[in-house]
């Protein structure tokens, strides 16, 4: 390419530099410098708080949810069918997060009104706003905690049990939670596996009757299983139940 193209070619850009000088162009400043008023510390801490419940909110909606018990069950449910990966693990994640978002709805609704609405409308302040949000959650957590599983993390913390339920702290109510979570899960698991274990027995009882030992009980109980469970339409009774099951 020739001097006096590359010319032509630059002109109009050289041309309207004076415009683009005659523009304020915003600078951003990312030096870090103490706060000169304790107004732009307190900014600074909101921004943080906002970041740090942004990371944590998964985790919140693992700990302070139905999702523990959902996912659990359905995990039991694939190992019993025997079916490996299928549904796959993402699926089963998917269908746990929509059947939590169902059960939670009226806690999120009376959490919208009580407090997000207000706090939107500047009628108060972000930590009544707090206060008032966790409360539909707390009652929710509570329904479904076993007092002796509360009782225990009091007794860790060497902590005379509450008399009300406004007396439960947070920290101590969500491992309660937890582990509540957890063991009624494993109960419902042990009675979906009651079914299918049977299944399996008799498949293997009837290959070695047969002398067939040489064949993988599981490759003849596996269509059977999956039969039996479309049959009874296993997943209407399994979800049905489980959202029967919070209190």
């Amino acid at each position: 390419m020739s001097v006096n193209r590359l010319f032509l070619i630059l002109l109009p850009f050289i041309a309207a530099l004076p415009l683009f000088s005659a523009v304020d162009v915003p600078t951003v400043n990312l030096s870090l410098s103490a706060p000169a008023e304790p107004k732009e510390l307190v900014n600074t801490l909101n921004i943080l708080v906002v970041l740090t419940l942004l990371v944590l909110a998964p985790s919140l909606v693992l700990v302070m949810t139905s999702f523990i018990r959902l996912i659990v069950v359905f995990a039991f449910l694939r190992q019993a069918l025997g079916t490996q990966q299928t549904p796959p693990t993402q699926l089963l994640v998917s269908l746990a997060l929509v059947v939590t978002l169902f059960i939670m709805e009226p806690m999120g609704k009376e959490a919208y009104n009580t407090a997000i609405k207000p706090y939107m409308e500047k009628q108060i302040g972000y930590d009544v706003a707090f206060d008032r949000a966790v409360v539909p959650f707390k009652k929710f957590m509570l329904r479904n905690t076993r007092e002796s599983d509360l009782a225990l993390f009091y007794r860790i913390r060497k902590l005379p049990n509450p008399k009300t339920e406004e007396e439960v702290m947070l920290p101590i109510l969500l491992p309660a939670f937890m582990i509540s979570e957890l063991k009624t899960a494993f109960e419902i698991g042990f009675l979906i596996f009651l079914p299918f274990l049977v299944i399996d027995m008799v498949v293997s009882s009837v290959l070695m009757s047969m002398g067939m030992m040489m064949l993988p009980p599981v490759m003849i109980s596996l269509p059977f299983k999956i039969l039996i469970f479309v049959l009874v339409d296993g997943w209407h009774l399994l979800v049905g139940n489980l959202v029967e099951s919070f209190k």
